[in-house]
């Protein structure tokens, strides 16, 4: 593809465009300003993002990407609550996040399932620490499990899924406290390509269905391109936003679309912005493992 060429197929039809200005003139739900995070060990700083502006709409899908060590994940723990930005602020319809909340669900890349609950008591969990009674917290689990096709293994432990089965589990136990927004951290880096599309057809088919924004952090520029309405991209380290891409593909997606001009056109520019040469080599980022008990707290926003 010439430039030329994949200039005019990043430009979206109108039906797209139409849909795209829809999008934006919903309310703004969450609005990122000046975000920095410096993280400080072995007698130095480092800076892991710096200066972070991005805003997201109701029922929008936004997924970010950027190269290793861009801070993506360091983001999507901040705007869980998880962690603590060094500067800056990011505002959940207009409220500072200042640490883990209900309007907030969260999936990560491993399943964090509790492996002695059954699956529906995983699926219940949220609703019971907020003090939902165990009866009406097992009527929306059951709705949730027929939801996600998982009715039959409502009985099953974890060790007893596959892992697409699992996330399907973990999605549903983020959303069953009807979130305002799914954080998503890599959820199904972990799966085969052929559960991984499945999974990607279920969540889209999820998001159809309900009012929540979705915020989803990937590696895979196939993935970000099918499934978002924008896509946020990262530089190397420190993380700095470099283009905000709109997605030139109607909805429904379908598999088919990864044929079309549009789509190449998209990765090609993905690529160019994430390939392209920095003064210095992206690193690693500087932080330890998420501690077990955050990945407990997902649980009970």
């Amino acid at each position: 593809m010439t430039d030329q060429e994949t200039a005019s197929a990043l430009d979206p039809p109108p039906d797209v465009v139409a849909r795209l200005e829809r999008m934006k003139a919903r309310d703004v739900i969450l609005r990122v300003e000046g975000l920095d995070k410096q993280f400080t060990g072995r007698g130095r700083g480092v800076k892991a993002l710096d200066g972070i502006r991005f805003q997201t709409h109701r029922r929008e899908f936004l997924c970010i990407v950027g190269p290793s060590g861009c801070g993506k994940s360091t983001l999507i723990r901040i705007l869980a609550g998880l962690e603590a930005a060094s500067g800056g602020v990011a505002l959940l319809d207009g409220v500072p996040i200042t640490g883990p909340g209900r309007e907030r669900g969260m999936v990560f890349q491993g399943y964090t399932l509790f492996p002695w609950l059954t699956v529906k008591r995983n699926v219940m969990f949220g609703l019971e620490m907020t003090g939902t009674g165990r009866s009406e917290a097992a009527r929306q689990a059951g709705e949730w499990l027929d939801l996600i096709g998982l009715s039959a293994f409502a009985e099953a432990y974890p060790h007893q899924l596959s892992g697409g089965m699992k996330q399907r589990v973990a999605i549903a136990r983020a959303l069953i406290n009807q979130p305002r927004i799914l954080l998503m951290d890599e959820p199904f880096a972990a799966l085969d390509a052929q559960t991984r599309a499945r999974m990607q057809a279920y969540l889209l088919d999820i998001w159809k269905k309900i009012d929540v924004t979705v915020i989803f952090i990937t590696h895979d520029l196939d993935e970000a391109i099918y499934l978002a309405d924008r896509i946020l991209v990262l530089s190397p380290h420190p993380g700095r936003v470099q283009e905000m891409i709109e997605v030139p593909l109607a909805r429904p997606r379908s598999p088919a679309q990864v044929q079309s001009a549009a789509f190449r056109a998209t990765k090609a520019r993905l690529e160019s912005l994430i390939h392209a040469p920095t003064s210095s080599a992206a690193e690693e980022e500087p932080y330890p493992a998420m501690p077990l008990m955050a990945n407990v707290l997902d649980t009970v926003e």
